[in-house]
C-alpha cells in the first residue's frame, strides 16, 4: 500500500519521500489509519519491520503545534533504541518542525532538565528509569500528553521495566490514546493492554520468512581468532558486489571497519555512537555503491532497506534468532540471489541450531578458502581492473612505458603490476578483541521466558541484549563480481 493511501498529510508525505520510502511495510498499513482515527492499538511484529514510522507519523500528524506542552511520550527500553527513535522522528517530523527530545540514563540529568526548561518537547522519547526521574523530580509534566506509545515492550519486561511503565502510564493520566508495540505477547504485556487501554484494536504481522530458494546459507566453524583471517580469505574469493558485515557490538563494529580498511577494503561502518549525519553520510555512499562493505550492529543496520546487497558476513552469530532473518533478509531481494556465511565457535553450535529451527533451512559448511585461493581471487579482481584500465586514453604514458620496456621485460612489467594490485592482504596483521562466545545451555532449543524470544542472563543487572552491553584503496573494482566461487568451499554431508 502506498503512503499516499493512508491519509497523511503533505507534510509527511515529503518527508517520507525524502527518505527514500514508497510503499508502507504491513505494520503501517495497518496501524496508522488507526493511530489517526484515535484508537488504542496493540502491534505484534518483528523488530525491523517499521515500527518507528506505523506510530511516528500519527504522532506527528495530530500534534497541535500552538500548544507548549509534551503532547506525547515514546517509551523505549534502551538507550540506543530511544536516540534512534528520536532521530526518526525528528527526521520524518522535519516539514512540520515538530520539537522532539530524548531522556536516557548515563547521560548527565542537569542538561538534560536546562533543555528541557528552555524548550518543551511536543514528544518526548526515553528509557523508563530516565523518565521516572524525571516525573519525581518534576522537571517533566504529561498532564497534556494525549498519546503514550510502548514500544519493544516484550523487551522491557524482559529488562524488569513492567512497574515502571505503569507508573509512567499512571503519570500520563488524561491521555486519550495509548498504543503498545511487541514482538510477542506474554501474560505481563497483555495485562497493560486490559488494565491501561481501552478496547484496543490488535495488529498482528506474521513473522518474517526467509525467501530460502534466493538465499544461499552457510556457517564456517571457527576460533574466535580465525573468524578475521577468513573472512577476508572468503571475501577475497567470493568478491562480492555489497557486503553487509554484522558485529556484536560498537567495539566490534570500530575495530572489524579499521582493520578492513588497513587491508586495503573499500569499508564503513555504523552504530549508535555514530552521530546521525555520519551514519546518515555512510549508506548514502553505501547506496550509491562507493563502498564496497558496511560494518553495522543490528541496532544501527534495523529498518535499512538498500538494495544490491550480495552478501551478508555474520562475524558474530546473533544471540536473537529473530536477529538472523533480518540479517540475511538485506540480500536476497527482488529475485536476485544471495549469500550469507555465519561464523560460529565451537561453542555457539547451539545458537546455530536455534537459528535453523527458526528458519528451518539447514546452514551448509563452509570450508575456508586458503591463502592461495584467496591470491587467485585478488588476481582476478586485479586482471578485471587491468581491462577497465586499457579501455581509456593511455597514450600520454607511452613514453615512459617504452623507457621501462627498455630496461625490463614486458612479463616482469606486468606481472609487478599485477603484484601491486593484488596485495596480500593477511601480510598486515589485524588484532580483533576477543569477545566472550554467547552463553548457551540446552539441547539446540532456546529456554523461553513467558513465550519472549530473547536471550537473557538471570537478572536485570546482567541482560544481554547487544543494545545494553557496551558495543564496544584496493580491491574490488566495480566491474567485477562473481559470487559462485564460494560455493567451491561447501563440505558435503559433514556433520558437526
Amino acid at each position: 500500500m502506498k503512503f499516499t493511501e493512508l491519509g497523511l498529510n503533505e507534510a509527511l508525505l515529503k518527508a517520507i519521500k525524502r527518505s527514500g520510502f514508497e510503499e508502507a511495510t504491513p505494520i503501517q498499513a495497518e496501524t496508522i489509519p488507526l493511530a489517526l482515527a484515535g484508537k488504542d492499538v496493540i502491534g505484534q511484529a518483528q523488530t525491523g519491520t517499521g515500527k518507528t514510522a506505523a506510530f511516528g507519523l500519527p504522532l506527528l500528524q495530530q500534534l497541535e503545534k500552538q500548544h507548549n506542552s509534551i503532547q506525547a511520550v515514546v517509551i523505549e527500553p534502551t538507550r540506543e533504541l530511544a536516540i534512534q527513535t528520536q532521530e526518526e522522528l525528528f527526521r520524518l517530523g522535519r516539514e512540520e518542525k515538530a520539537h522532539v527530545q530524548v531522556v536516557y540514563g548515563g547521560a548527565d540529568i542537569g542538561r538534560q532538565i536546562r533543555s528541557l526548561k528552555h524548550h518543551v518537547p511536543a514528544i518526548l522519547v526515553g528509557t523508563p528509569g530516565r523518565l521516572l526521574d524525571h516525573l519525581k523530580r518534576k522537571t517533566i509534566n504529561l498532564d497534556e500528553v494525549k498519546t503514550v506509545v510502548l514500544d519493544e515492550a516484550d523487551e522491557m519486561l524482559d529488562m524488569g521495566f513492567i512497574q515502571d511503565i505503569e507508573s509512567i502510564l499512571n503519570y500520563a493520566k488524561n491521555r486519550k490514546q495509548t498504543l503498545l508495540f511487541s514482538a510477542t505477547m506474554p501474560k505481563p504485556i497483555l495485562h497493560i493492554g486490559e488494565k491501561f487501554m481501552n478496547d484496543p484494536e490488535i495488529v498482528r504481522i506474521k513473522a518474517k520468512e526467509l525467501t530460502a530458494d534466493l538465499i544461499d546459507q552457510y556457517f564456517v566453524r571457527a576460533k574466535e581468532s580465525e573468524k578475521f583471517d577468513i573472512m577476508c580469505r572468503l571475501i577475497d574469493v567470493q568478491g562480492p558486489d555489497l557486503a553487509l558485515v554484522f558485529g556484536r557490538t560498537k567495539r566490534r563494529v570500530d575495530e572489524l571497519t579499521h582493520g578492513l580498511q588497513a587491508r586495503g577494503y573499500n569499508a564503513a561502518g555504523i552504530h549508535g555512537d555514530l552521530s546521525q549525519a555520519r551514519r546518515m553520510a555512510v549508506l548514502k555512499r553505501f547506496r550509491a555503491g562507493k563502498l564496497d562493505i558496511l560494518v553495522a550492529t543490528d541496532v544501527a543496520a534495523r529498518g535499512l532497506d538498500i538494495s544490491g546487497v550480495t552478501h551478508v558476513y555474520n562475524y558474530d552469530i546473533p544471540q536473537d534468532p529473530d536477529s538472523y532473518v533480518h540479517r540475511i533478509g538485506r540480500t536476497g531481494r527482488a529475485g536476485q540471489n544471495g549469500i550469507s556465511v555465519t561464523f560460529v565457535t565451537p561453542n555457539e553450535i547451539g545458537y546455530m541450531r536455534t537459528i535453523e529451527q527458526l528458519t528451518k533451512k539447514k546452514m551448509s559448511p563452509l570450508r575456508p578458502p586458503t591463502d592461495d585461493q584467496a591470491l587467485r581471487g585478488q588476481l582476478k579482481q586485479a586482471r578485471e581492473q587491468i581491462e577497465d584500465l586499457l579501455k581509456g586514453d593511455l597514450s600520454k604514458y607511452e613514453d615512459d612505458a617504452n623507457e621501462l620496456l627498455e630496461n625490463y621485460s614486458a612479463l616482469d612489467l606486468v606481472s609487478a603490476f599485477l603484484k601491486n594490485l593484488a596485495k596480500d592482504s593477511t601480510a598486515i596483521k589485524v588484532k580483533i578483541t576477543p569477545e566472550k562466545p554467547l552463553p548457551f545451555k540446552g539441547d539446540g532449543r532456546r529456554h523461553r521466558r513467558g513465550g519472549n524470544r530473547r536471550h537473557f542472563d538471570h537478572g536485570k543487572k546482567n541482560y544481554r541484549h547487544g543494545g545494553k552491553r557496551r558495543e564496544g584503496g584496493r580491491r574490488n573494482d566495480r566491474g567485477h563480481r562473481g559470487r559462485g566461487n564460494g560455493h567451491d568451499f561447501v563440505i558435503k554431508n559433514k556433520k558437526d
